[in-house]
């Protein structure tokens, strides 16, 4: 599984490249899927919410697993919140996703 560190705020001034770069990763990788490293997010607003669920259907086009990894408790509220926390798969750390796939 590919892995791409997210970190600061994921927000509307930046969150239509960190998407264009999650999809260029799901297209062009040859892994089965891609881990997205939340560990240094600060915050998250709707445009940035908006651009991984958005990643997160393009991988599920390409028949990809798409997972969130080590999303802090501040972060992790927002997916609660939406109930986009039952839509996601959402691990622990990277040794979750490598074993999942093995």
């Amino acid at each position: 599984m590919a892995v791409v560190q997210a970190h600061g705020s994921l927000n509307a001034a930046n969150a239509q490249d960190f998407h264009l770069s999650l999809v260029e990763r799901i297209q062009c990788d040859k892994s089965a899927g891609l881990v997205v490293d939340m560990s240094r997010v600060e915050s998250l607003d709707s445009a940035g919410l908006i651009s991984l669920v958005s990643a997160l259907k393009q991988a599920r086009q390409s028949s990809k697993r798409f997972c969130l990894c080590a999303v802090p408790p501040t972060i992790r509220i927002i997916f609660e919140l939406t109930q986009l926390d039952r839509v996601f798969e959402m691990i622990e750390d990277i040794s979750h996703a490598t074993l999942a796939t093995a």
